[in-house]
C-alpha cells in the first residue's frame, strides 16, 4: 500500500498532505487532552504505535505501480486508542518506514489518507456500528480489521489512478484495485483474525486497561 516517492504528481502529494495534516491537527489536540485526563493513555498509545509500525512494515511487492501489500493495523489501533490518535501514529510509522525503503517522504500524506484515515476510521465505524447491533466483540473487531484493510487498498488504488491516469480514472482505479486482490485478500483475512483476537483478548482479560482509556471522543468500549 505504501506508495513510493516519485509516483504521485507534486499537486496530489500536496493535496494529500493538506488533508492528512488537518486530521493530524485534531489528533494532536485529542492526544493532549486525553493524556492530561488519564496517565494510562500515553503508554497504550505508544504500544499501539509500535504495533502499527511492526504490522505494516512487512510488505509483499505487487504488480501495481510503486506499491505493495501488507496488513495495516490501524483498525485495531482506532478501536483501542481512537481514530484521530491513530492518524498521528500512522504518520510517525510512515516517516520511519520511509528510511527502510518502504514508502516515501513525499507520499506520507497519501499513505496516511489510505492507511490511517480511511483504514482507521472505517474500521472504527464498522466496530462501533457492529457493537450497537449487538455483534460479539470478536466479530465486530474482526469485521473492522477486514473492511478497514480492504478500503485502505481501494483508496490507494484511487490515489494512483487520480495522479497517473487523470483522463481515465475509473478504469484505472478498477485495474489497480484488482492488482492488489491476489495478495491483499488473504492479508485482509489475516487482519480479521488478529484484530478479532487482540481486541477480544483485551476486553476479556484486561478490561481495566480499556476502562482507563475509554473516552467519548474515541477509543474502544469494553461493553459486552
Amino acid at each position: 500500500m505504501h506508495i513510493s516517492d516519485g509516483i504521485l504528481t507534486d499537486q496530489w502529494c500536496i493535496i494529500w498532505y493538506a488533508v492528512a495534516i488537518a486530521f493530524a491537527a485534531v489528533g494532536v489536540w485529542q492526544i493532549k487532552k486525553r493524556a492530561a485526563d488519564n496517565l494510562s493513555y500515553m503508554p497504550m498509545l505508544a504500544l499501539m504505535g509500535s504495533a502499527v509500525f511492526i504490522i505494516s512494515v512487512w510488505h509483499i511487492p505487487v504488480p501495481v505501480t510503486g506499491s505493495c501489500s501488507h496488513p495495516i493495523g490501524t483498525p485495531m489501533s482506532s478501536i483501542i486508542v481512537g481514530p484521530f490518535a491513530t492518524v498521528i501514529l500512522t504518520m510517525i510509522s510512515l516517516f520511519f518506514q520511509a528510511f527502510l525503503a518502504h514508502g516515501g517522504i513525499t507520499t506520507i500524506g497519501a499513505n496516511t489518507i489510505s492507511m490511517g484515515i480511511v483504514g482507521g476510521f472505517s474500521g472504527y465505524l464498522v466496530y462501533t456500528g457492529s457493537r450497537r447491533a449487538n455483534a460479539p466483540i470478536w466479530l465486530a473487531a474482526g469485521l473492522a480489521g477486514f473492511i478497514g484493510d480492504v478500503l485502505c487498498y481501494v483508496t490507494t488504488a484511487l490515489e494512483l489512478a487520480l495522479s497517473l491516469n487523470p483522463t481515465a480514472v475509473m478504469s484505472h482505479w478498477t485495474l489497480y484495485a484488482m492488482g492488489y486482490i491476489p495478495t491483499q485478500l488473504p492479508l485482509a483475512i489475516v487482519e480479521f483474525i488478529f484484530t478479532a483476537a487482540i481486541v477480544n483478548y483485551i476486553t476479556t482479560v484486561r478490561p481495566d486497561l480499556l476502562s482507563k482509556i475509554k473516552s467519548t471522543k474515541g477509543g474502544v468500549s469494553n461493553g459486552r
